[in-house]
């Protein structure tokens, strides 16, 4: 089985000291290409740096997560469109709107939102989409820009049954984690499994954040790698009532559609 995890955050320093090894254990695992997440300029050039080094195994986004929308300057939005531009992203994000936090001010999110909307217009780019607590705006300012995209995923999906409705009905992908694992808070996501279209369904591990709860026995660091796909797809297999196989095929033709990518080297 071929697996595609579409959001890793291997720029992270939790993958400092072991990065090479990390990523044998997921080829070795079957997850044989990787979407490496931009989050603010460091992390941008650090996962077009990655995506360089593995052509064809890693690829790489370029965004401002709406935590660093506050810290979001024109210089950052020149070096997202040159990097769409120059073909070296697959897709622009992390962006969206988190109001859980708050960490920025909720205009600040919502203008940077906007603007990286406009790039992937733009550039057509697909967007790769952040959104938490904060459903009703984010579908707003998202349907207006819709129409211009040439796709869109709503990655990490935890929401209800109304925000995948509605993102469905924006011809939105949808990307499933670990989250999905877990029995407090991850429940209600396997009864909605069966409402995504196979076509729209795309996994990820937001590593090295969202460890699936259910492994066993649990890693000592308490860390997410790519390696615990086929994990999370073996759950979300099991909410489908599909052979984990179907979904491998699946999502990994789904991911590799939407974000434009040649088979692994």
């Amino acid at each position: 089985m071929e697996f595609i995890d579409i959001g890793a955050n291997l720029t992270h320093s939790a993958f400092r000291p072991d990065l090479a090894e990390v990523l044998a254990q997921a080829w070795g695992a079957g997850v044989g290409q990787i979407i490496v997440t931009g989050t603010d300029h460091a992390a941008n050039r650090a996962a077009q740096a990655l995506a360089r080094e593995y052509p064809r195994r890693l690829y790489a986004t370029a965004g401002a997560h709406p935590h660093y929308a506050e810290a979001y300057t024109d210089a950052d939005e020149a070096f997202i469109r040159e990097s769409a531009a120059a073909g070296r992203v697959v897709a622009v994000g992390e962006c969206g709107l988190d109001y859980y936090r708050d960490v920025a001010p909720r205009p600040a999110q919502q203008a940077a939102f906007e603007r990286q909307l406009q790039i992937a217009a733009d550039c057509d780019m697909p967007v790769f989409l952040h959104m938490r607590a904060a459903y009703a705006d984010f579908i707003a300012i998202l349907k207006n820009h819709r129409q211009r995209l040439p796709g869109a995923v709503a990655h990490c999906f935890t929401g209800n049954a109304h925000e995948l409705t509605g993102l469905l009905a924006l011809d939105c992908h949808i990307g499933l984690t670990g989250w999905i694992c877990d029995e407090r808070r991850g429940r209600h996501l396997h009864g909605l499994v069966g409402d995504i279209p196979a076509d729209r369904l795309m996994l990820e591990t937001d590593a090295p954040w969202l460890l699936p709860r259910d492994l066993r026995p649990p890693p000592r660091d308490r860390r997410n790698v790519p390696a615990y796909l086929p994990h999370i797809a073996a759950v979300v297999a099991t909410a489908a009532g599909k052979p984990v196989a179907q979904v491998a095929g699946e999502t990994t033709a789904t991911a590799r559609r939407f974000f434009r990518l040649e088979a692994a080297a």
